[in-house]
């Protein structure tokens, strides 16, 4: 049985198998009872995954051509698989999860924030992004590609750039160079007045991010605290912990 490459989908195929095998060693890395893997396309990685012993494994996937050839392939997936969207279905497992997956490039960045909205049952994210994007995820203060994604996961997760997967190592091979992450819930987030004052003060501020603090968080707080020094910087100064205190401050 064969299957067909979608483009619209954003498919690229993982095809290399010693990629494979350093994902599943970054997962088996802490411990864990259920999986979820993301878009398992092919069944690459699915096929390291299945042998895992004591796990409770689900995959989802949007494409019912992939969904049929990876029950008639892998007979054992037969009631694991999720045909939909990872942005639209319920929480698959009750508990806590660990999330895999070579994502889709047009809906990675998607694909964090759905992690962020399940992070109460999400102790480990291990993921593949166009390298841009992996690098946005993990960059510091004070770079250009630090911005709303690198602070709203920090807040969360330890973040930790695992290894580079080159062009060749997919089926069609992308334009790009790939990136693998992974994200480790932190035992203490950082503490905020509320998550909604937190994620919309941080959007704003980057919304003009070649702008002063003042400019574009002059809606969300006073004038006399709009004139202390930490105004005067742009967002991408700050650190994901500046952000969070100055949640408090909110008018």
């Amino acid at each position: 049985m064969q299957y067909t490459l979608k483009k619209s989908l954003g498919q690229h195929f993982l095809t290399d198998e010693s990629i494979c095998k350093k994902i599943l060693t970054s997962i088996q890395e802490n411990p864990f009872e259920q999986l979820l893997e993301v878009g398992p396309g092919g069944g690459a990685l699915t096929k390291y995954l299945l042998p895992l012993k004591g796990i409770k494994f689900k995959a989802v996937e949007l494409d019912n051509e992939k969904v049929l050839y990876l029950q008639h392939t892998y007979p054992i997936l037969y009631d694991k698989i999720i045909e939909g969207s990872i942005l639209e279905i319920p929480v698959p497992f009750e508990g806590d999860f660990v999330l895999v997956g070579n994502f889709p490039y047009n809906i990675s960045t998607q694909i964090v924030f759905r992690v962020l909205e399940w992070k109460t049952q999400v102790p480990v994210m291990i993921g593949m992004f166009q390298k841009e994007v992996a690098e946005r995820i993990v960059s510091k203060p004070h770079t250009k590609v630090y911005g709303i994604l690198s602070v709203l996961v920090q807040a969360f997760y330890e973040v930790e750039y695992l290894f580079d997967v080159p062009p060749g190592s997919f089926n069609p091979p992308p334009k790009v160079t790939s990136g693998v992450i992974r994200l480790r819930r932190k035992t203490n987030p950082v503490v905020m007045k509320s998550e909604k004052a937190f994620f919309t003060l941080v959007k704003a501020a980057f919304n003009q991010r070649r702008k002063m603090l003042r400019n574009p968080l002059k809606p969300f707080f006073d004038a006399i605290v709009l004139q202390e020094e930490i105004f005067t910087k742009r967002p991408e100064q700050l650190s994901v912990e500046d952000f969070a205190a100055l949640t408090f401050r909110m008018g």
